[in-house]
């Protein structure tokens, strides 16, 4: 069956406008141009519309989109399978989220008793789950599998009190960097007391501690551009006045 813009959108629940759009930048061109001039899509392009619609429902831009869907290895029936698998999790994101707002309406409501951790287990997941969007591969490529898993299971399990004091760790850690990189020398008193903060706030993300892993996470932040961006946001240059200080604090340290 074949649709004209109008049709497609109405079907699909986009704009015409945003069909045409698709169509200037060459993510979704129409099927031929009939002899009235207007666009009209078959089977192929609304196949494509609704991958195109499933990786904006994940939030991935339309150039990324673009990349992935006219690389000559795209593969729609393994895109339609991840796209089932970050749904799924989406799902779960959900209903983890609802079922908290539900407990804490109750809660104050009938006086049933919320504990800390429920209160924050949607958040922390969503963290989680962000997180492993963002860095999941690289961390998994250079960690393991295993540390990876033990940071989530320590990240979940954290209480009210000790997330407060990580998040508060972060806070420090940032203002402590700025200051001590006015001064430029990453083996200042101010300089290892802000690698000594970092120590601590990794320790309570990863729920152990381990000197070389630190230093391997101060190079990523250095190597890697979206780690880099975090520290250097205020600061160009803080991202790698941090790994100096964390190399100088770790050097001969074990664990």
């Amino acid at each position: 069956m074949e649709y004209t813009v109008q049709q497609l959108a109405q079907i699909a629940g986009v704009s015409s406008r945003t069909l045409r759009y698709y169509d200037e930048i060459e993510l979704l061109k129409p099927a031929r141009i009939n002899s009235s001039g207007y666009r009209i899509y078959g089977k192929t392009e609304v196949d494509r519309l609704q991958q195109i619609l499933f990786y904006r429902e994940l939030g991935v831009s339309l150039e990324g989109i673009k990349d992935i869907i006219t690389d000559p290895n795209f593969d729609a029936l393994a895109a339609l399978a991840e796209h089932q698998k970050k749904l799924l999790e989406k799902r779960m994101q959900l209903d983890l989220l609802i079922k908290n707002v539900e407990r804490t309406i109750a809660s104050r409501e009938r006086s049933i008793v919320m504990n800390d951790k429920e209160k924050f287990e949607g958040f922390k997941k969503k963290l989680i789950d962000d997180n492993e969007k963002k860095y999941g591969k690289e961390v998994r490529e250079k960690y393991g599998e295993e540390a990876v898993n033990r940071s989530k299971e320590a990240f979940r399990n954290l209480s009210k009190e000790e997330y407060e004091k990580m998040v508060e760790l972060e806070k420090q850690i940032k203002s402590k960097l700025a200051e001590a990189y006015k001064d430029g020398n990453p083996a200042s008193d101010l300089a290892q007391e802000t690698a000594r903060l970092h120590k601590d706030w990794i320790s309570m993300c990863w729920g152990y501690y381990n000197a070389e892993a630190h230093r391997s996470l101060a190079e990523m932040y250095v190597a890697d551009e979206r780690f880099a961006a975090y520290y250097d946001a205020e600061q160009t240059g803080a991202a790698e006045f941090l790994r100096d200080a964390i190399v100088i604090y770790t050097k001969g340290k074990k664990s």
